[in-house]
């Protein structure tokens, strides 16, 4: 529990009290007080937005529930890993106990009583319509969606129920005696020996399920109730649908060997596959890494390209349309790029995850080093020598018509951004390099000496002790980022808008900063153990 507190502590205060002697706010901004901030924090989940914090706290032998500032309920105690809003940020819940007795709130209503509510519980669906979680009371077990328990099992499977993506299914693996089944709206499927771990899977559009099943010593793939053929075991991660849905595959091992089957029909064997394999591409494409007698080779729906020594992790990349296909493969002691079947030049080594493509997929780009310099080769075209490529780049603008990188000249760091060279500093923030929605503007997160600043189209910002990635508003007029200033208890918290500051808080919340239709920013910050919503206009407003 001392953890648990201190990482509240730290990620609060990490994320800064208003600035003493009644100077003017350098921004117009508008607090709202929510109330007050507890001591004794025990857990606290923020919303998607940033815009809604919930957070347990121990106070009297009891623990309070906090809802944005407001006490919601005293509880004799809450359950690990629980406080859950949905993906909506509109509700809230958790599991409660009394009376050695645990129960769920749902939007501040108690449900019924049980034994033991399952760990990280409730789920809500993805729309936040639905919700569900599962007890057990005198030795059985029931799923509870949207208040009302369904039948009585002997155990229900970690981590379910799972709802289908389009919210309107649910399903979950429930043991019934020694056998196992999967209950898809109510309904139970057939009779098994054991379930695979992570088990039922919705294909996208969420009218179809599969699952991995044991029966006798054998594993098949259940697919919308139909069992497939029998295998010794079912690959980690499969099996999967394609992104219509019209599509299933899964890895398998047979004896000593591996198969990947596509609908029923088994691909080739193979001494093993790769991590990760296989993958659909957006159009519904299906390809995999398998290795056998000492080669590796890519099988795109079924048909294998050329043998190679290797072929890079995370590999194969598919273009967002799914048109395109890249990988890295070694021969010999060379690395290239394969690209719609073509190699491209060698090198000595290509950086982790690359390849990447543009988003209309009409471009690619990718680290590479050659001797002990690195470049980026940017639609088969080498770029020029540095020591160091930043990790996480290149990166594309949304309209596919600008790349940037981070480079190290030396001891220095810059961005190139379309073939130029930005200002050089102690570092560059890995995954900081951000295009606005429009393209025509680029930031990023850069270090000098022990300070941080954020780069705006080329010019640095103001210099803070710790800054969190900024973002674009959704019109790219706009640029927010969290910031601290000073160390330890006295720093302070802040956001930053178009270059301007806010005022200074003891903690501003993650997640946020939210954007509003304006420009403005809305955002939860605390200082003097009171919690404030605060929105920030831009300078001029």
């Amino acid at each position: 529990m001392r953890g648990t507190i201190l990482c509240v502590a730290f990620c609060l205060a990490l994320t800064g009290p208003a600035r003493g002697g009644g100077l003017p706010l350098p921004a117009k901004v508008e607090q709202q007080r929510l109330g007050p901030l507890h001591d004794n924090i025990l857990l606290w989940r923020v919303s998607r937005d940033g815009r809604r914090l919930a957070y347990a706290a121990a106070k009297g032998g009891k623990v309070l529930v906090v809802v944005d500032g407001q006490v919601s309920a005293e509880h004799d105690a809450i359950a690990p890993g629980t406080l859950r809003f949905s993906p909506n940020g509109k509700r809230l819940g958790y599991v409660a106990a009394r009376d050695k007795k645990q129960f769920a709130v749902i939007d501040g209503q108690a449900g019924p009583d049980f034994d033991g509510i399952m760990q990280r519980h409730p789920f809500f669906s993805p729309d936040g319509d639905h919700v569900a979680y599962a007890g057990h009371k005198g030795g059985k077990w029931t799923v509870v969606l949207d208040g009302k328990p369904g039948p009585e099992f002997d155990a229900i499977l970690a981590d379910n129920p799972v709802f289908s993506p389009d919210s309107a299914h649910i399903a979950y693996g429930a043991k019934k005696g020694d056998k196992w089944v999967v209950v898809l709206d109510g309904q139970a499927g057939p009779d098994f020996d054991k379930l695979q771990e992570g088990a039922p899977f919705f294909s996208p559009d969420g009218k179809r399920v599969a699952y991995g099943a044991e029966q006798g010593g054998k594993w098949v793939v259940v697919v919308d109730g139909a069992p497939g053929p029998p295998a010794d075991a079912i690959v980690k991660g499969t099996p999967l649908f394609s992104p219509d849905g019209k599509r299933v595959a899964y890895a398998a091992q047979m004896g000593k060997n591996y198969q990947v089957l596509v609908d029923g029909q088994a691909g080739p064997e193979l001494d093993g596959l790769a991590e990760g394999s296989p993958v659909f591409s957006p159009d519904g494409r299906l390809a995999y890494v398998g290795h056998k007698a000492g080669k590796h080779c890519l099988y795109l729906d079924g048909k294998p390209g050329p043998p190679c020594d290797g072929i890079g992790r995370g590999d194969p990349v598919f273009s967002p349309d799914g048109k395109r296909l890249a990988y890295s493969a070694l021969r010999g002691k060379k690395w290239a790029v394969i690209l719609d079947g073509k190699p491209g030049p060698d090198f000595d080594a290509i950086m982790d995850r690359t390849p990447v493509f543009s988003p209309d997929g009409s471009r690619v780009a990718y680290g590479a080093r050659r001797g002990e310099k690195w470049l980026v080769v940017l639609d088969g075209v080498p770029g020029p020598p540095w020591d160091g490529i930043t990790s996480r780049t290149p990166v594309f603008s949304p309209d596919g018509k600008r790349m940037a990188y981070g480079a190290r000249k030396g001891d220095a760091w810059l961005v190139v951004a379309d073939g130029k060279t930005g200002p050089e500093f102690g570092g560059i923030g890995e995954g900081t390099l951000a295009f606005s929605p429009d393209g025509a503007r680029l930031a990023y997160v850069a270090g000098r000496a022990t300070k941080k600043l954020v780069v705006v189209d080329g010019a640095p910002g103001q210099e803070f002790d710790d800054i969190a990635p900024p973002a674009f508003s959704p019109d790219s007029r706009h640029l927010a980022y969290r910031a601290k200033r000073g160390t330890g208890d006295a720093s302070k918290s802040l956001v930053v808008l178009d270059g301007q500051p806010g005022p200074d808080y003891d903690g501003t919340i993650p997640n946020g900063p939210a954007w509003l239709a304006d420009g403005s920013v809305e955002y939860l910050a605390h200082r003097d153990k009171v919690l404030y919503r605060v929105r920030q206009a831009p300078p001029g407003r």
